[in-house]
């Protein structure tokens, strides 16, 4: 038994792959691959990196993937650990699990989304330490949620949509209709990057922090997280 065993880490995103080895947040190495259009070739990638670190490093004990989605969580589904209907070039009906586990055929590797593999790192070395019931949230391209409750990560019919909840919206004090294609004003219509950008006409990250943007994206972002702590 190993008290720091190395273990592998993958974030899949729809922009990049970003991979990690390590014995814990202060000792990691990382490698950074495009996701690009052919996942067959950024998977290769990937695992290939995984070997260079072995021989390096030594052997992996595990390998855990955070991946983008939406991703097929349940085990007794023949898609388990797939990438589905993603509107990513190229990535839909993508065996992200299935090609890791061929790779390292005598690694455990665990899959689930990237916003609940975000959560567990809080909840083992973040702001979530001590708890066993909490939601995580990223704000940016979209809204992703993820969480624990009871000491259990979040998983239902399918991951949690928290970004298309329905919240308070006053269009006589802000007209804007959204920019979610699916409900117009739903939390991520109205609080996203694009969303901003669309309402305001340039990136968030060039509003100045005076800029009124950030009181109704607060307001906004409030309103979603009280649905959040109710439900």
């Amino acid at each position: 038994m190993h008290d720091h065993p190395l273990v592998g880490g993958i974030e899949a995103g729809g922009t990049k792959i970003v991979c990690a080895a390590g014995t814990g947040p202060g000792d990691l190495s990382r490698a950074v691959f495009p996701s690009g259009s052919d996942p067959a070739a950024a998977l290769f990638a990937v695992t290939d990196w995984f070997r260079e670190e072995e021989t390096r490093r030594g052997p992996l004990h595990a390998i855990g993937i955070g991946s983008f989605g939406p991703v097929d969580l349940d085990p007794a589904s023949p898609t388990y650990g797939f990438i589905t209907s993603t509107p990513k070039t190229g990535w839909r009906n993508t065996d992200i699990l299935g090609t890791v586990r061929r790779a390292f055929p005598a690694l455990p590797v665990a899959f689930d989304t990237d916003v609940n593999a975000a959560a567990l790192g809080e909840w083992r070395w973040g702001a979530a330490q001590g708890l066993d019931t909490f939601i995580y949230l990223t704000v940016g391209t979209g809204v992703g949620g993820g969480g624990m409750i009871n000491g259990q990560l979040m998983h239902g019919l399918v991951h949690p949509e928290m970004g298309h909840v329905r919240i308070p919206h006053d269009r006589a004090a802000d007209p804007f209709p959204g920019h979610c294609p699916y409900h117009g004003d739903c939390l991520e219509g109205l609080t996203t990057g694009p969303a901003l950008e669309a309402r305001w006409g340039q990136r968030a990250e060039t509003l100045p922090p005076d800029h009124p943007a950030w009181a109704l994206e607060a307001h906004y972002l409030a309103l979603g997280l009280v649905s959040f702590i109710c439900t």
